[in-house]
Order: C-alpha cells, then sequence, then structure tokens
C-alpha cells in the first residue's frame, strides 16, 4: 500500500517529466496525428534527477544506492517525518578508503558534499559486511534514519540519529550512534593503514568537515546507509 502512495507521489512531483509519442491512424492516414501521454517509470525519474544532479566537481554516488535513497526520501517526506530536501547517503558496498558519504540538496539538485565515513569495528576491515541493531555489537546499522538535535559529546560536537525501521536500526539512539569527527577518518591514516578506521558502530567523518556537514543537515532531515545485501521494502508502516 505505501509503496503503491509512493509511486502517487512521484506521479505528481514528475508529471512535468512525461514523454509525448504520437501515431497515426493506419485506416486514414489523414487523419491528424494523435499524441499519447505515458507515464515515466521511477526508474526514468531517477535517471532525470541523477543525470541533472550539479556535482560541485564532487564523484556521483552509484545510481543504484541513490535510487533507494529517493524511495525512502519521498515516502519519510509525504509521512511529515523529514522537513529539509536534504539527503544524506552513505555507501557502504563502497572501499572505506574512497569518500563514500554525500550530502546532496533535493531543492537545487547540488551535491554539497562528498566525504571519508567510517564503519563500525566489527562491520568488516576495508569493506563493511556485517552489520547490527545490538547494543555493544561495534556495527554499523543500515537503513534510513532522522537527524537529530546536535550536541557536545566526548568526540566533541556530534549530532543525534534516529534509526527509522525496527529491527534495523531503531537502537541507533540507544546505542549511541551518532555523527561525530575521528581523527583516524583521513587520508593520513589510510595511507599508514591500508585502510580508513573504525568507530564502534557511528558514521564518523573527517574534523574539517564536520560542523559545515553536521550544520547543514541537522534537525529531521534523511540521511541514509545503503548496502546492497539490504533492498527497499515496505519498511515505514511503523516509523509514525
Amino acid at each position: 500500500m505505501i509503496y503503491k502512495m509512493f509511486l502517487a507521489v512521484l506521479f505528481l512531483l514528475f508529471s512535468f517529466y512525461f514523454k509525448e509519442e504520437k501515431f497515426t491512424n493506419p485506416e486514414n492516414s489523414k487523419k491528424p496525428e494523435v499524441a499519447i501521454v505515458s507515464k515515466p517509470s521511477f526508474e526514468s525519474n531517477v535517471e532525470v534527477i541523477y543525470k541533472s544532479l550539479n556535482t560541485n566537481q564532487f564523484a556521483l554516488p552509484n545510481i543504484e544506492s541513490f535510487k533507494e535513497a529517493l524511495k525512502g526520501f519521498y515516502l519519510l517526506k509525504e509521512k511529515g517525518l523529514i522537513q529539509k530536501n536534504i539527503i544524506t547517503l552513505v555507501d557502504f558496498s563502497l572501499s572505506s578508503n574512497v569518500k563514500r558519504l554525500w550530502v546532496i540538496d533535493l531543492g537545487t539538485n547540488t551535491i554539497l558534499y562528498n566525504s571519508l565515513v567510517a564503519h563500525g569495528r566489527n562491520t568488516g576491515e576495508e569493506f563493511a559486511n556485517s552489520f547490527s541493531n545490538a547494543n555493544k555489537s561495534f556495527k554499523s546499522s543500515l537503513g534510513f534514519y532522522v537527524t537529530g538535535e546536535v550536541y557536545k559529546g566526548k568526540h566533541g560536537m556530534s549530532l543525534k540519529l534516529d534509526g527509522l525501521e525496527k529491527g534495523v536500526n531503531d537502537n541507533a539512539r540507544e546505542r549511541g550512534v551518532v555523527m561525530h569527527s575521528a581523527n583516524y577518518v583521513s587520508n593520513a591514516f589510510i595511507k599508514c593503514n591500508k585502510r580508513l578506521g573504525r568507530s564502534l558502530g557511528c558514521p564518523a567523518i573527517p574534523q574539517e568537515v564536520l560542523s559545515e556537514i553536521v550544520n547543514t543537515i541537522k534537525n529531521k532531515s534523511c540521511l541514509f546507509i545503503y548496502h546492497p545485501s539490504r533492498t527497499f521494502k515496505e519498511i515505514f508502516d511503523s516509523a509514525s
């Protein structure tokens, strides 16, 4: 039901992308051509948005992770759970040695930031491959989050996160899974250790971009942590 509602929302949002096709009546070629308007698929709308992104000279995210992020974003927006036209996309299918976090302004179709981001120490070495919602697992949790408030913790400036998927990431606040900075999230650490440093489950980012990113995404924007082992489903029934 929710997925059908999502498609209806996309229809309204992207109706101006409809494709106009023409055909001639084969029984009477003198009759005027008739225009047929066909609804675009979600995938085609994603491609339109994806190809129109202003990259700001950053790398583009993979379209697969971007598509999953957009699906959740529009559902969360429809339910009133997020207030900003901002998506923070973390792609844990990628090596931790590359920049795999994107902050995208969907209001202007602009990539604002592209950054390194750590996964949990028990989630994997260079690549993330094991995830958990359990306390003291020291693993990352996948799925959709809404950003919360900023506070000063043991890592300094930090951002609270609320997981929206029951059994997948809804223990985030209890576990203390937050966005913070760490000195092990740096190219220097990668150079010395052949991989990025790892957190206790938090999406830790470099100190030099923390303030700008946190102040951009705080207070009810969408954060999505992607991995191909888990694809989009009807996951927001309990997120009210």
